[in-house]
């Protein structure tokens, strides 16, 4: 891990040579957005070259801004948003914005193979890189592009995974066996979040997805796309060609409940396990307890404390600890609770790529949400490689 002039950077390299790298660069605060991306592209370029990174290697970018409808236009014209024809991106513009104030953040995801590398712009929203066998689908900015407010946030979280579906199905996939992982963001969390999930629940029992089968690990957040009357908008990460036994999904009953049991329809975490390592895709984890109640009403520090507690009891199930976390996104209701959240974080996380954005979780007493991905090695060559 190395940090600098608002840079971080968490690596991995498994035993056959194969590594993923983890990015994160935040803009200054006292800049134009112009200043702002011309900060970050060159932090990026500054970094991928000191990894020893191909461009190539970028697989996922993911761009928190502070005004989607009036910055999107502009970014999408830099180098951040952009890709060759044979290398393509998958890239995310959510209106999250960046704290304590830069109008633009960046995650990005680089991998570095041994392997051939095959990567495929198959839509305007899907780029399937293909690896070892398998087909890494990365899904980004699917919404509606609804510009005349004609859709519901029902409507439109059907029409969003129909997309996902559809493009799995092209792929040999379906929902319920290959995707990994969801970010679903809504324009209004306490006003929209319901629709969102009663619409998902219906659609995912559609697809086999119920309490005796399993669900897929999810953030459920606010943050928007550029279009105006879009309440919905979602990223998502798939893998076709997984084995079953590759795929374990993550719970401690003594810090945490099923998510069934106050109606709601996704994991708590996601394992997905290599040869030599294996993938945690911790889900928006909050202050919770088994029971299901919110702990720590009103105190931001003691929720963050209880949303880390719980995220390092989901990865102990998994055989792994917050140690291996390789970045971790934080959403604050309040960005007044900024300065003493990075406080905390800097003195428990040094080194680790963090991203402090605002953003309501759906319960309006969860002052605090975390969630991020988590890579460990692993010692089982009887599993496929990554």
């Amino acid at each position: 891990m190395a940090t600098a002039n608002g840079t971080a950077q968490s690596s991995f390299s498994g035993a056959k040579g194969d590594s993923e790298h983890f990015i994160a660069v935040t803009a200054p605060s006292q800049a134009s957005l112009e200043e702002q991306i011309s900060y970050v592209e060159t932090r990026y370029e500054d970094m991928v070259r000191s990894l020893g990174l191909e461009p190539e290697t970028a697989v996922f970018r993911r761009l928190f801004v502070s005004d989607a409808m009036n910055q999107a236009q502009l970014v999408n014209q830099t180098a951040l948003a952009g890709e060759t024809p044979d290398s393509p991106v998958a890239v995310s513009i959510i209106q999250q914005p960046p704290l304590p104030g830069s109008k633009i953040s960046m995650l990005a995801y680089h991998l570095k193979s041994v392997a051939p590398v095959k990567k495929q712009r198959l839509s305007k929203s899907h780029v399937v890189v293909e690896k070892n066998g398998l087909r890494h689908l990365w899904s980004t900015r699917l919404c509606t592009c609804d510009d005349i407010g004609e859709h519901t946030a029902e409507d439109q979280t059907r029409r969003i995974f129909d997309d996902l579906i559809g493009t799995l199905k092209g792929q040999g996939g379906t929902l319920r066996d290959d995707c990994v992982r969801t970010w679903i963001y809504l324009k209004d969390v306490d006003v929209f979040y319901q629709g969102m999930v009663d619409s998902r629940r219906e659609l995912f029992a559609r697809h086999g997805m119920n309490g005796s089968s399993h669900y897929i690990a999810s953030t459920g957040i606010e943050g928007a796309c550029a279009h105006r009357h879009d309440l919905v908008a979602m990223d998502a990460y798939s893998v076709v060609g997984l084995k079953p036994q590759q795929v374990s999904y993550l719970n401690d009953f003594d810090h945490l409940n099923l998510t069934k049991e106050y109606n709601v329809t996704f994991e708590r975490g996601t394992r997905i396990a290599y040869a030599d390592r294996s993938h945690f895709f911790i889900s928006g984890t909050a202050s919770i307890d088994r029971n299901g109640e919110v702990v720590h009403k009103g105190d931001v520090m003691r929720q963050l404390e209880r949303a880390l507690e719980n995220i390092d009891a989901l990865l102990a199930s998994g055989g792994a600890g917050l140690e291996d976390m390789k970045y971790l996104i934080v959403y604050l209701r309040d960005a007044t609770d900024y300065a003493c959240i990075k406080q905390y974080l800097d003195l428990h996380h040094a080194g680790l790529p963090v991203f402090i954005v605002e953003g309501a979780v759906c319960r309006p007493e969860w002052l605090v949400e975390v969630e991020g991905v988590a890579v460990a090695a692993n010692e089982d060559p009887a599993l496929p490689a990554f």
